[in-house]
């Protein structure tokens, strides 16, 4: 007990233990909520956790390019829906959140209620991801290190095009190559 009170009387009182303590505590501190912090955000990069309320949008790119292919490169919805800088995935970790409420809330917490809300949901991400120049898509494709040789005229055509002039992303043209096309019918602001 003696040693208690002597280790708790040079705590209490100002001095360089005290302060080596309190400052190594608050790194210790800060290392454990770094940490924490990191494995929620990577745990909420997984496919398992998007299936949870994504599970519909899931099942179909297992039939996509993006799934398999001859490369054996796959991309999993991260890839696609989540920024790989910091700053710019925490951006989209606290938009996303909104489609956390909405699960909890019952608005797409079945797949009926998921279908019906999804032309929306697409008109949504693709106006987010026009609006960031399809950062998302350039992590791995490039205009500057596209293999022409290899691609159909029409794509040639398309590419070079949209490399010239500047103002097309990838999404203008690309809605679908990862999921059906929903019915947009419903969608407000959709031409």
């Amino acid at each position: 007990m003696n040693i208690i009170k002597r280790f708790w009387r040079r705590l209490s009182s100002p001095s360089k233990a005290a302060a080596g303590v309190v400052l190594f505590l608050g790194f210790m501190g800060g290392l454990l909520f770094w940490g924490a912090f990191n494995t929620g955000m990577e745990a909420t990069n997984t496919e398992a956790f998007c299936s949870g309320c994504h599970a519909p949008i899931v099942k179909e790119i297992r039939e996509t390019i993006h799934y398999s292919n001859r490369s054996g490169v796959r991309a999993i919805c991260s890839d696609c829906h989540v920024p790989h800088e910091w700053t710019d995935k925490i951006v989209r970790k606290v938009q996303a959140s909104k489609e956390l409420f909405a699960f909890a809330m019952g608005t797409i917490n079945t797949e009926e209620k998921f279908q019906a809300r999804r032309g929306h949901l697409a008109h949504r991400e693709w106006s987010r991801m026009k609006n960031n120049d399809s950062k998302e898509c350039r992590n791995c494709h490039q205009f500057e290190y596209m293999d022409y040789s290899e691609q159909g005229l029409r794509a040639v055509k398309q590419h070079s095009e949209a490399l010239a002039s500047g103002d097309k992303t990838c999404v203008d043209c690309h809605k679908g190559i990862a999921h059906k096309l929903p019915d947009m019918k419903d969608v407000e602001g959709w031409q």
